[in-house]
C-alpha cells in the first residue's frame, strides 16, 4: 500500500479517535494543536515552538501560562525522534486535560489520512481536528441517469452510498395498430409527449448535477437505444454532457438499475471503495453457503483462524466496535477495565462519576484497545489483510447477519 494513501482500516481508527478527541476540553486557550506538512523541516519547527514558548510568558493566567509552555516543551521533546516528518505528514495535539480535581498533561501523535498541506499551530480550549475530519470527508461524486421511455431515475453514487434523487414517468402512449393519416397522427402526438417527457428529465437532471460541486462524472444507463437518442439531441444542459464518462446498457431504470450501473461502470468505479466492498462481501456469501467454503466469521472463530494462518481477509463492519479500556483514578491508585461500545459517550458519563475506591470524581480513559486493533495485533504476524465494511451499503447489511465480522480463507481447517 502507497504511504500517500490510508487503508480502510486507518481511516476507521482515525474516525474513532476523532470522536474521542472531540470530548476532550481545557480550562482555558491551553490545547496545542500542530499539523507539519511533510516538507517541512523539524528544525524549523522547533525553532518557532521555541518562540511560541517565549511569547506564552505573556499570558496573563498564571494557570494557562504553565499549561501551554508546557505541552510546547512536550511537543519539542517528542519532535526529537523524527529527522523529518511523515510522508503524510504529522499531527501532534497536546495540552492539559482536566479529571475532576486534578489536570492531566495527555499527547496524541496523528498520522493523517493524507497529506497535510499547510502548517498550522493552534491554541484553544479544544484540540483543532477540523482538518482531520476534512480529510475524511467524501471527495467526488458520480452522477447517475438512467432512461427509457417509460420512466427515468437519477441518482449519485457518494463514496459508499448510491442515492435515489428523483423518479420520473413519462405517461407517454404505446403505439397501436390504426392505420391511415390516423395513426401518422397519432404517432405525432406519441413523439411530442416523449419529447417533452424527455426535457422534463434533461431539465432535472441538468439542475441536480449542476448543483453538486464536486461531480466528477456523470454515468448514462438504460435499456435498448433511447439512452443513445436521449443524448443525441442534446436534452442535457452541454456542461453535463461533457462529464458523461459512460453509457451503460441495464435491464432496469429504477433503484436496481443504480446498482446495475455502478456495477457495470467497473472502469469508472474501479478505484472506488464501494465496489472493492461489494466484490469482497459477494465473495464471502458465495464461500459461506458453501459445505466446505472458504469463509468463517464470528470474533472468536475468525480470531482463532487468524492465528493457524487460514485467513487471508477479515471484513470487519464499522458498526460493531467495541473498546476494551483503562481506567485509573488521579486521585488515588483506584483502576479497572471495561468493555464499551462508544468510548466518547462513556467519557463524558465518566466525568461525573465518582471514584469507587475514594469517591473523588477523578476517573479517566488512562488507555484503550478496539476489537479491531486486537485482530490487527493477531493479523499482523499471518499476513492477513483487513477491511473495512461501510454499514450504509447493501452488502454492509448483509455482513451484520453474520455477526459483523466474516473472514475469506486460504484453506478450511480439517
Amino acid at each position: 500500500m502507497s504511504e500517500n494513501k490510508a487503508s480502510s482500516v486507518e481511516i476507521h481508527k482515525l474516525k474513532k479517535e476523532l470522536e474521542f478527541l472531540e470530548s476532550k476540553k481545557g480550562k482555558g486557550t491551553e490545547l496545542v494543536s500542530l499539523y507539519i506538512p511533510p516538507n517541512k523541516a523539524i528544525s524549523d519547527v522547533v525553532a518557532q515552538m521555541r518562540q511560541e514558548h517565549s511569547q506564552a510568558m505573556n499570558i496573563k493566567s498564571a494557570r494557562t501560562r504553565k499549561n501551554v509552555q508546557s505541552a510546547l516543551e512536550v511537543i519539542m521533546q517528542r519532535l526529537k525522534i523524527f529527522k523529518k516528518p511523515p510522508e503524510r505528514g504529522l499531527v501532534l495535539l497536546v495540552g492539559t486535560i482536566p479529571h475532576g480535581t486534578k489536570d492531566r498533561m495527555e499527547i496524541y501523535v496523528v498520522e493523517p489520512p493524507e497529506q497535510i498541506q499547510t502548517y498550522i499551530y493552534h491554541c484553544n480550549s479544544q484540540f483543532l481536528i477540523e482538518p482531520l475530519k476534512e480529510m475524511l470527508a467524501v471527495k467526488g461524486s458520480f452522477g447517475l441517469l438512467l432512461v427509457d421511455r417509460s420512466e427515468a431515475t437519477i441518482g449519485l453514487v457518494r463514496g459508499k452510498r448510491i442515492e435515489t434523487l428523483k423518479k420520473m414517468t413519462s405517461n407517454v402512449p404505446r403505439k397501436h395498430g390504426r392505420g391511415g393519416q390516423s395513426q401518422r397522427r397519432f404517432e405525432r402526438l406519441i413523439e411530442i409527449a416523449a419529447h417533452e417527457y424527455f426535457k422534463r428529465v434533461g431539465e432535472q437532471a441538468s439542475k441536480i448535477f449542476l448543483s453538486i460541486p464536486d461531480l466528477r462524472g456523470v454515468i448514462i444507463g438504460g435499456p435498448g437505444p433511447t439512452k443513445e437518442f436521449f443524448i443525441e439531441e442534446e436534452y442535457l444542459h452541454y456542461e453535463i454532457e461533457n462529464k458523461i464518462l459512460e453509457i451503460i446498457n441495464t435491464s432496469y431504470t429504477d433503484e436496481f438499475g443504480l446498482t446495475e450501473v455502478v456495477e457495470k461502470a467497473s472502469g469508472v468505479f474501479e478505484e472506488l471503495e464501494i465496489n472493492k466492498e461489494k466484490k469482497l462481501v459477494q465473495r464471502f456469501l458465495r464461500e459461506v453457503v458453501k459445505d466446505y467454503g472458504l469463509a468463517a466469521y464470528g470474533i472468536n472463530e475468525v480470531r482463532e483462524l487468524i492465528k493457524s494462518g487460514a485467513v487471508d481477509t477479515v471484513l470487519f463492519s464499522e458498526d460493531v466496535e467495541s473498546f476494551r479500556i483503562q481506567i485509573v483514578c488521579s486521585s488515588c491508585d483506584y483502576q479497572i477495565e471495561k468493555t464499551v461500545k462508544d468510548i466518547k459517550m462513556f467519557q463524558v458519563e465518566l466525568n461525573n462519576m465518582p471514584c469507587p475506591n475514594c469517591g473523588e470524581k477523578a476517573l479517566a480513559i488512562d488507555s484503550f484497545k478496539s476489537t479491531l486493533e486486537e485482530l490487527e495485533e493477531v493479523a499482523s504476524t499471518t499476513n492477513t489483510n483487513i477491511e473495512i465494511i461501510s454499514n450504509e451499503t447493501e452488502e454492509g447489511q448483509q455482513l451484520k447477519a453474520f455477526g459483523g465480522i466474516g473472514a475469506l480463507l486460504r484453506f478450511r481447517q480439517k
